[in-house]
């Protein structure tokens, strides 16, 4: 089955795609199609491994982005824009999440170039999946937070690590590892010590590895293993299971949504066909 029979090719313009967390496997349909066909593309070499870059064309324009600015790369894209050519800025994981899509859709809008968003599977979503765990289980965790230590980004006072930890909610930690004991020393103002903390090491890639120690030997694993970037922290009381090796007790944490004596809209009393077999 050809999965691009109905998709358009690139117009000119820019597309922001997301590439994922790494796996090419992982690219949407959307983001491979358009990697296929594009003119151009400036990719976070940093972020991104080369493998995403397979099966593009030829003689596609492949600019690496890890040493330029953005006042290097916008003008550049608009330039081949204004030339007639079809631009992708390959972002790592998701553009909504830590990728400065805003900075680069204000300037582009504001020269008049067209601009498409295209979703990437982001680090925590591949890590959960890796895991096997779902990160919101009926009464246990039903928030998921994602953050990142404030370092010298700009995080609002009332973001700061200490306060979202309150929640002890499934926490993901994007950007972190160079502060990652500060960080733990943040988590553990109200997380139990021994809460569960995967740490993901680029997740996807060929050299991922994956660590789950209780929460405060985060700092010591991550420095014993010289980690400090493409690292992801997860924080969940869900993953307590994988440590003890137990599954936790299945009637209390069902969801409602299935449960034969749960009726909605579409399942308004006892379904009366069963499933076959």
């Amino acid at each position: 089955m050809n999965h691009f029979v109905n998709l358009s090719p690139p117009a000119c313009g820019v597309y922001m795609v997301g590439a994922g967390p790494g796996n090419p496997d992982l690219l949407t349909v959307r983001a491979a199609y358009l990697l296929q066909t594009a003119d151009v593309i400036l990719f976070a070499d940093s972020l991104i491994p080369p493998e995403i870059l397979q099966g593009i064309r030829p003689d596609a324009e492949v600019i690496p982005t890890a040493d330029k600015t953005l006042e290097e790369m916008v003008p550049f894209m608009i330039e081949r824009v204004q030339s007639g050519q079809s631009v992708i800025r390959l972002h790592s994981g998701d553009p909504s999440v830590y990728s400065t899509l805003y900075e680069q859709m204000e300037l582009l809008s504001s020269a008049q170039i067209p601009v498409e968003v295209v979703p990437g599977i982001s680090a925590f979503q591949a890590a959960a999946a890796q895991l096997k765990i779902e990160l919101t289980i009926p009464y246990q965790v039903q928030t998921i937070i994602l953050s990142r230590y404030s370092g010298r980004a700009g995080v609002p006072d009332t973001e700061e690590l200490s306060t979202l930890a309150s929640h002890q909610s499934s926490l993901c930690l994007y950007l972190s590892a160079t502060h990652v004991e500060q960080a733990q020393q943040a988590l553990l103002r109200h997380y139990p010590p021994d809460t569960p903390v995967a740490i993901c090491f680029r997740i996807s890639w060929p050299d991922e590895q994956i660590w789950l120690v209780p929460l405060h030997e985060m700092s010591e694993t991550t420095i014993q293993q010289n980690l400090t970037r493409t690292v992801l922290y997860l924080v969940s009381p869900v993953l307590r299971s994988l440590m003890d090796g137990k599954n936790t007790e299945p009637e209390r944490i069902r969801s409602r949504l299935y449960h034969p004596n749960h009726y909605h809209l579409f399942r308004r009393q006892k379904p009366s066909h069963p499933l076959p077999g």
